[in-house]
């Protein structure tokens, strides 16, 4: 790929100045263009709940030929796919220990705080007059601290993944307890990133955050008058989070009918059965009784009874014993092809009903190819072969073990998979994906061990594009994503290519220059809470040391280190060049100040990240 960077030198505040118009053809160039239908439909809202059961602890084994990374380039690539980012004693840890060993320990790491013990250790548990009760932007703060802060940083990685798959918002959520409700939400998908997914399915299916997203909660049965039953959560838990939309092979390719064209996995009559499932349940407040709320004087009079926050940790239930859940029979997947119908008769009881179909969904040939292509997409590339898919997807079938649904193994497959692994994708033209920029910023806090200095990660919205990220962790704009997993750059080759670039339908001049901007701010200054006070700022000890190594107008040693960590040494010997000149032309060592020269330092350090993290070579992860 070629990027050209255009830089001048303000010696008044020490940093690069971007020209920033060539940094989004560079990437468009980069990505390799993609193509095909996503198969999306019109976005719709509501609740959604689930439990469930299932376990599996295999690591799974495909024959991978790359055990060991050959050179510290080789191992950051590895930690940058499997987590966040690559300190050095994590690349040591990789060398010595090997992928399987390494990945062995992670997935058997037990979880670290968690998102709502998080939230309780920062008092947000108790209602006061700031009426936190009712805030979901509590949530903010809850998620950057995990993802930028919890040591078990692989279970969050894939825990975010997950949470773009069964998506639900903060955006939405409303009532009590909204942070706290998808605080819990978010703690499901960290227990079981490594668990097993029909346990997983029935925990997300009967979770709040859901059950408010995708109009579960509440769910009534026909009434016989002309009403039924609510059908948001019977769509998306088919075309979104198990099988998608049309039957695929086994390795995620859609299959065909006599006439060539793809064959519809549901129909609506399916999905009106399905609904029938998810009738009859809400929030428990059974450990909730009357006399255990907070009276909190409001400001404009009375008096608000504000409820514990113990209801927003549990699934939800049948509630009124079943009045409100379908009894009906109900028939499902009756015609299609290659798939096992399922009828359930009347008066079937819910929790009966809900293994059911549940267990068809888990068990359907759509489930493994569809859930690991989309894991693959969000851990290491776009376009996975179609033999990537089917050997992540043999895997998920049967973990060596005989486990169907072994996440584990599954996250383990896919990271070590020759086509993660090897050096061929290095050079492909579409290959890798372009990074997200929520992962971006929490790459550069890991990086750099940027903390909160109040302890309070007083972090909030980030999806702004024009002045922030244009993303934000557990704020999704609608039930689809961020991105469709099939979005295709208008007028780029991929509409010939038949490749992807999911995450490119972030990407605008206003994104662009937007995440610049901010990025700039942040990496320089730091970033400031609520009050103004500065809360995040980076150190850069180690950087800072290599600031004028080997020679002040040739940092290149400085350089190369942040090639490492931010981009496993993928930016090019022009790149590397480029901005080695760049950071050489700025103040170092000022002779008659140790302040100035402190300050100089810093500032070739800050470029140099900048400058990295600008580059369509690290934009574009390999």
């Amino acid at each position: 790929m070629e990027t050209e960077v255009l830089e001048s030198t303000d010696t008044s505040h020490g940093t690069v100045v971007l020209a920033v118009g060539a940094v989004a053809a560079g990437l468009l160039a980069a990505c390799g263009g993609g193509g095909g239908a996503d198969g999306s439909a019109v976005a719709s809202t509501g609740t959604g709940t689930a439990t469930g059961t299932g376990t599996g602890t295999g690591t799974g084994t495909v024959g991978f030929s790359y055990p060991t990374p050959a050179s510290d380039q080789d191992a950051a690539r590895f930690l940058l796919q499997a987590q966040f980012a690559a300190s050095d004693a994590e690349i040591l840890a990789v060398k010595s220990q090997g992928y399987a060993n390494w990945l062995k320990s992670q997935i058997a790491s037990p979880g670290s705080m968690s998102g709502t013990a998080w939230l309780d250790s920062k008092g947000y548990n108790v209602p006061d007059a700031k009426r936190n009760y009712f805030s979901p932007s509590i949530t903010d703060p809850m998620i950057w601290n995990q993802l930028m802060a919890s040591p078990d940083a692989p279970r969050r990685r894939m825990a975010l993944a997950l949470s773009e798959i069964f998506v639900t918002s903060t955006n939405v959520m409303t009532g009590y307890w909204p942070a706290y409700i998808m605080a819990r939400y978010w703690d499901v998908l960290c227990a079981n990133a490594f668990g097993n997914y029909r346990t997983l399915l029935e925990q997300i299916t009967l979770n709040l955050a859901m059950g408010n997203y995708l109009n579960t909660r509440g769910n009534k049965k026909a009434d016989g008058k002309g009403s039924a039953p609510d059908e948001n959560y019977a769509r998306e838990v088919m075309q979104l989070f198990s099988l998608g939309l049309v039957l695929l092979n086994p390795n995620g390719t859609p299959k065909n009918d006599a006439n060539g064209a793809m064959i519809d996995a549901y129909s609506n009559a399916d999905i009106t059965e399905v609904a029938k499932v998810f009738t009859g349940y809400d929030t428990d407040y059974s450990q909730n009784p009357t006399g255990t709320s907070t009276p909190i004087t409001q400001p404009g009079g009375g008096i608000d009874n504000v409820p514990l926050t113990i209801f927003t940790q549990l699934p939800m239930v049948q509630v009124q014993s079943g009045k409100y859940h379908s009894t009906e029979a109900i028939k499902f997947f009756q015609n299609v092809a290659g798939v096992t119908p399922v009828s359930m008769p009347a008066n079937t009881s819910a929790a009966d009903s809900l293994k059911t179909m549940l267990d068809a969904l888990f068990n359907h040939p759509n489930n493994a190819p569809f859930i690991c292509r989309q894991l693959i997409q969000r851990l290491v590339t776009s376009n996975p072969s179609p033999e990537y898919v089917q050997r992540v997807a043999t895997v998920y079938a049967n973990n060596g073990q005989g486990v169907r649904g072994d996440l584990g193994a599954v996250y383990a497959a896919i990271l070590q998979d020759d086509e993660a692994r090897g050096p061929v994708a290095l050079n492909a033209a579409q290959s890798g994906k372009l990074r997200e920029p929520m992962v971006r910023f929490t790459q550069w806090a890991r990086t750099f061990g940027v903390t909160s200095a109040s302890g309070a990660w007083k972090l909030y919205d980030m999806s702004d594009a024009g002045t922030r990220l244009g993303q934000s962790p557990l704020r999704s704009p609608s039930v689809f994503n961020f991105f469709r997993p099939g979005y295709v750059v208008s007028g780029s080759t991929a509409l010939t290519s038949g490749s992807v670039a999911p995450e490119f339908q972030l990407l605008n001049e206003s994104s662009v220059a937007g995440y610049l901007n901010f990025m700039q701010g942040a990496i320089d200054t730091g970033i400031s809470d609520s009050t103004g006070a500065l809360d995040f700022k980076a150190a850069y000890t180690a950087e800072i040391a290599l600031a004028e190594s080997p020679s002040s107008t040739s940092p290149g040693n400085l350089v190369n280190r942040i090639n490492l960590l931010l981009s496993a040494g993928q930016l090019s010997s022009a790149t590397v060049s480029t901005i080695t000149q760049a950071v050489g032309k700025m103040k170092g060592t000022d002779t008659a100040s140790v302040a100035n020269t402190a300050t100089n330092l810093r500032r070739r350090v800050c470029a140099t990240v900048l400058l990295v993290m600008a580059s369509a070579e690290y934009l574009i992860q390999k």
